[in-house]
């Protein structure tokens, strides 16, 4: 796993490049958000295909522990990929409320997510 790092507006976007899944559990999210901020990031980006699949079941309630992991640390997070292949309801409402606060996003492209994280 390496991080990039993107500077939008004075700020750091860290952006996780990993060829395989780096979070199987909270745990993981943590240690991903406390390198990115103990090197000055206060967002990070994550791709789809990095994250378990639990993730996205939200049964497991994996989905909903990491978000708020994030949230409680103010650490902007957004995840891109293509979330049209997702057929649940609750998913897709999970996702449509996430993206209304603008601090949990799930886009489909790097530069989407980088150009609403400077904004907020």
């Amino acid at each position: 796993m390496e991080i990039k790092f993107h500077s939008q507006n004075n700020k750091q976007i860290a952006e996780i490049i990993a060829n395989g899944i780096v979070i199987n559990e909270t745990q993981d999210a943590l240690d991903i958000m406390a390198d990115a901020s103990y090197n000055g990031a206060s967002g990070v980006v994550i791709h789809e295909h990095q994250l378990t699949p639990e993730f996205f079941d939200l049964k497991t309630r994996l989905a909903g522990e990491i978000l708020q992991k994030f949230s409680n640390y103010r650490m902007q997070l957004a995840i891109v990929g293509d979330f049209t292949k997702y057929k649940s309801k609750s998913l897709n409402d999970f996702i449509f409320e996430s993206n209304k606060t603008g601090h949990i996003l799930f886009v489909d492209s790097l530069e989407k997510a980088l150009e609403l994280m400077k904004k907020s």
